[in-house]
């Protein structure tokens, strides 16, 4: 799995000088622009509602008396830190729902998208088929429901983990390892669309290339830590760097 996971990391790397070889960049900037002003809006509200969530559950059951009370031992720091790991927690979850959106709304971009890395990568004439674009765009849209239903079993088994003492602190690693497997799951169904791999086998080739998604899930979420820019160039690079890490494994 190590193995994969640097492979498609490697990927992310070669994708700027693809996208200016092949002329790509108006498929990248007017879509990654939508994307950041939807992410900045998104983070917004998150900041301001989950703050409110937190201080409501602690006033409902009677913790926040408790932590004031126990503020000065190491109960009431065990207390605060849990806190801290819930609001990370719901972070996490809130981005993850933010991402399912823009992979529904945007699932005929990231089609046409991703279809256009691949006859690149493979020297053929693309000739667009928009009843089969749909398909596939239809496809990745179930794909998401499928994992929104997925990713919040989980989340809520790891929200009940996190009211477990010292043990509950790994929750935040656990959700980001989740949510980047996910994420780069989505990204590489498009190409198995193509090749006409049902639904059925893509899931099953995706849990037994576990690195390929979660290395692609990891760099995704890494963009986001540079400001502006990588907000908009996260969603295209993600993808492309999907088909030019499969083409790889294809190929060995």
């Amino acid at each position: 799995m190590l193995k994969e996971i640097v492979i498609a990391i490697q990927s992310f790397s070669e994708v700027n000088q693809f996208i200016r070889k092949h002329k790509l960049w108006k498929w990248i900037i007017i879509p990654g622009i939508i994307y950041a002003i939807l992410f900045i809006v998104s983070m917004y509200l998150f900041s301001s509602s989950a703050t409110h969530v937190i201080d409501y559950l602690t006033t409902t059951t009677g913790l926040g008396d408790r932590i004031l009370k126990f503020q000065n031992s190491w109960l009431g720091f065990l207390f605060t830190f849990a806190g801290i790991i819930l609001w990370l927690l719901l972070l996490q979850f809130y981005f993850s729902l933010f991402k399912y959106l823009i992979l529904i709304i945007g699932s005929p971009v990231f089609a046409y998208l991703s279809e256009k890395t691949q006859v690149i990568l493979e020297n053929k004439d693309q000739e667009t088929n928009w009843a089969e674009l749909s398909r596939d765009a239809w496809r990745g849209t179930r794909l998401v429901c499928r994992n929104v239903l997925w990713q919040t079993f989980f989340f809520i088994m790891l929200l009940l983990l996190t009211l477990v003492p010292v043990a509950g602190w790994i929750t935040p690693l656990i959700a980001l390892f989740l949510e980047c497997y996910y994420y780069g799951f989505s990204m590489y169904d498009y190409s198995c669309a193509r090749q006409k791999i049902t639904l059925k086998e893509s899931i099953d080739f995706a849990g037994r290339h576990k690195g390929l998604a979660i290395g692609n899930g990891l760099v995704f979420y890494l963009m986001h830590g540079v400001i502006g820019i990588g907000w908009v160039l996260a969603p295209a690079y993600a993808i492309i760097a999907a088909n030019i890490s499969l083409y790889k494994v294809k190929n060995t």
